[in-house]
């Protein structure tokens, strides 16, 4: 058995992950619940990924390094891969990727996603836990420019996860590792190659970060993601990911480019056939962008309840519209609801 045999058979119960670990059977993840698969022989799984493994990312796990690849298999679907060691033997994370890139429609996305999308420039975010949507979201937004507009779109990826056919634009897909050396050079290159939308897989720290928000101020649209549940937690880890004597001068800096920031929960279907997203949405307001100038983040939540008008929601409106609508569970979101009472308390309108 292969690893491709593997992912063909996860792939057949509509799993969403798969995970090896050294002598234990492999394990699938189907509507966010893991299930194992039958035992593999010992040392099985650490051939398999040895295997697998591209020369340029032997050669990283070699000199003790994690290794994050792409991997396509026979059928042309691609998947994302992560290698790491575990007690000195090497286990894998692969996210099975879908094979066509989503619509905005296809996800049911409110309206401000679309107005995101069709900003000229500024930053737009979408924030969440791993394995919450965003590379899918973004992927969508990215598409719908790619119908819709004419331009030039150069997205940095760490791997590159869906395949863009062009339709109206130019898109050129950098992966990091193989074609670039890290998210924050690859950025700046791309100033240099007369971009209109830059997507950067993730902003993982202040080098990258300045390079994103420096490329938003000179009239681009760049969009990213950040592993932060809420608008105000990513406003301070953005902030708080830079030096000291500088931070106020990121928060004007952020405050003159941001466009708005969506954070996401995936959340099971009642009904079991799926899973769906519960959103925040935080519009880039004025009264917004002050908060943000001021250090007061942390009042965007109570922002968000009153800014219906402009397309603004908070996670527990939705998770509370998505029970009341009978699409989640009401366990399944209050256990996401990023403030019960608040939550209740739509739930009781």
């Amino acid at each position: 058995m292969t690893l491709e045999d593997l992912i063909v058979a996860a792939r057949s119960h509509s799993a969403s992950d798969l995970h090896l670990t050294h002598d234990q059977p492999p394990a699938m993840r189907h509507l966010g619940q893991l299930v194992y698969g039958s035992p593999l022989a010992p040392g099985e799984a650490e051939r398999m990924i040895l295997d697998a493994l591209p020369p340029l990312m032997r050669q990283r796990i070699d000199a003790g390094d994690d290794a994050d690849f792409s991997m396509q298999t026979p059928d042309g679907l691609r998947q994302r891969v992560n290698v790491f060691r575990q007690q000195g033997h090497l286990c894998a994370s692969i996210r099975l990727l879908r094979p066509e890139v989503p619509t905005l429609e296809d996800l049911d996305l409110p309206p401000a996603v679309r107005m995101f999308a069709n900003q000229p420039r500024g930053l737009v975010l979408v924030t969440g836990p791993t394995g919450s949507g965003k590379s899918t979201t973004l992927a969508a937004m990215i598409q719908h420019i790619n119908a819709t507009r004419r331009c030039h779109i150069v997205t940095i990826e760490d791997p590159v996860e869906y395949m863009y056919t062009p339709k109206s634009c130019v898109i050129h897909q950098r992966e990091v590792g193989s074609d670039t050396k890290n998210f924050a050079s690859a950025l700046r290159s791309s100033l240099r190659e007369d971009p209109d939308v830059i997507l950067v897989g993730e902003m993982r720290d202040f080098e990258t970060i300045s390079a994103a928000l420096t490329a938003a101020e000179t009239g681009h649209l760049v969009f990213s993601t950040l592993h932060t549940i809420g608008a105000a937690n990513t406003v301070d880890r953005i902030i708080n990911a830079c030096p000291g004597e500088i931070q106020q001068e990121v928060r004007t800096q952020l405050s003159g480019v941001l466009k708005g920031c969506i954070t996401q929960e995936l959340l099971p279907l009642a009904d079991g056939s799926g899973r769906t997203a519960a959103l925040e949405i935080l519009v880039a307001t004025d009264a917004a962008l002050n908060l943000i100038r001021e250090a007061k983040a942390y009042q965007l939540p109570s922002l968000m309840q009153t800014g219906a008008k402009d397309g603004m929601q908070t996670l527990n409106l939705h998770l509370a519209r998505l029970v009341q609508a009978g699409r989640v569970d009401y366990a399944a979101a209050l256990e996401r609801a990023s403030d019960p009472d608040e939550f209740h308390g739509y739930l009781n309108l």
